[in-house]
């Protein structure tokens, strides 16, 4: 079962940094994601997205890339852009991933200067998780952690 967590912060660059720590327990094979995001809002209110790529797309992609090199020996170039393009589709609608409209929405609650973190886990050490998280600050806008660990993760945000 996927674990989806949501968490805000008031600090531009702390979402960023608490990936860079999500990412050094999945390098170390001790957590697995399926879809992250990093949202942030600059001093004048400006909000970026960076929404990286579900491995569904990721795999949807090499995959129709290879079938699209095949099919269209004719023009394999075509063939394997489009190929690529239509996997990825297919991809992305298999695993969707981070739900962009919660993105948005809370892109807009943010404070200037501020940024949020979504991260949608396939498995992994929660307790690492957790652990990972407790030297930023940072609240919780939505999990779907069981009741004790989501107080966990809250208390590890501080």
């Amino acid at each position: 079962m996927s674990e989806f967590i949501s968490i805000a912060f008031d600090d531009a660059d702390q979402a960023l940094e608490a990936l860079g720590s999500v990412r050094a327990l999945e390098k170390e094979d001790k957590i697995h994601l399926k879809d992250t995001a990093v949202v942030s809002k600059d001093a004048d209110g400006k909000i970026s997205i960076k929404n990286e790529a579900s491995s569904g797309t990721e795999t949807g992609t090499l995959v129709g890339a290879a079938l699209g090199g095949l099919l269209f020996l004719i023009f394999p170039v075509a063939g394997i852009i489009g190929g690529a393009v239509v996997g990825g589709l297919i991809g992305r609608s298999v695993s969707p991933g981070v739900d962009g409209g919660f993105v948005k929405d809370v892109a807009n609650d943010l404070p200037n200067g501020g940024s949020a973190l979504f991260l949608l886990i396939r498995d992994g050490d929660m307790g690492l998780l957790i652990g990972s998280m407790r030297r930023y600050e940072g609240r919780i806008k939505q999990t779907t952690l069981d009741p004790e660990a989501e107080k966990a993760l809250e208390d590890s945000l501080g």
